[in-house]
């Protein structure tokens, strides 16, 4: 046998041996998500239930800051609230770690205090989760429509912010645990100014229980 047979032989064996491995490899793989999605069939997790129980507004103040070149007046919003949210696994076998949970206020889209993080919590089945943090926002900048829309809907009576919720959950069947999976939550909140009748009354200009929470409300949530 010559030295160059020799050569290609070996490379022949070194090609056979890298296919088997890429196969091995490949067939492992398979298997393993094969199991999983069998167990997800099975177990058939399900999103959580929010629900926004109650909106306590502290304080919530807008003041005129100055004009801009062009003209227009630009204003801040003050505001404190605690917001009380509530979480129940509907899942019968399967269990939820929720590992990290942002809370904050948006009025029409605009983010009007900062994030409040939850704490992290197991969540076994059909276990409920109460919480109730303090969101508040520090002299955030309203455009000039945000400005006018906010004192037009005081006004009128009737103010309607949203409570979203974003951050990161697992799930737990046995000892099988899922990757993180995004979590969001938007729970609308209609706040009644003044019993209604907004800046007008004997109530006017703020105070305990001038904004209202109407009542509990379902949350919207996409995992």
């Amino acid at each position: 046998m010559s030295i160059k047979h020799c050569e290609q032989h070996k490379d022949c064996e070194r090609q056979r041996l890298y296919r088997r491995c890429c196969a091995a490899i490949f067939g492992i793989l398979i298997l393993l998500l094969l199991i999983a999605l069998i167990v997800w069939l099975v177990l058939r997790p399900t999103k959580p239930r929010f629900y926004l129980n109650d909106l306590t507004v502290v304080c919530l103040n807008v003041t005129t800051g100055g004009s801009y070149a062009s003209g227009y007046s630009y204003s801040f919003l003050t505001v404190t609230m605690q917001a009380t949210i509530a979480a129940r696994n509907g899942n019968e076998r399967v269990g939820i770690y929720y590992d990290r949970a942002d809370v904050y206020a948006e009025y029409k889209g605009l983010r009007i205090t900062v994030p409040t993080s939850l704490p992290p919590v197991y969540q076994g089945h059909p276990d409920l989760t109460v919480w109730s943090p303090f969101l508040s926002g520090n002299n955030v900048q309203l455009p000039p429509y945000l400005a006018v829309s906010i004192t037009q809907d005081e006004t009128a009576g009737y103010l309607l912010v949203t409570i979203r919720v974003d951050g990161w959950i697992r799930y737990k069947a046995g000892a099988f645990i899922t990757g993180h999976y995004h979590l969001r939550v938007r729970c609308p909140a209609l706040l009644i100014v003044n019993d209604g009748r907004g800046s007008y009354g004997s109530n006017s200009g703020g105070g305990n229980g001038y904004f209202r929470f109407q009542r509990a409300a379902a949350c919207v949530v996409d995992v």
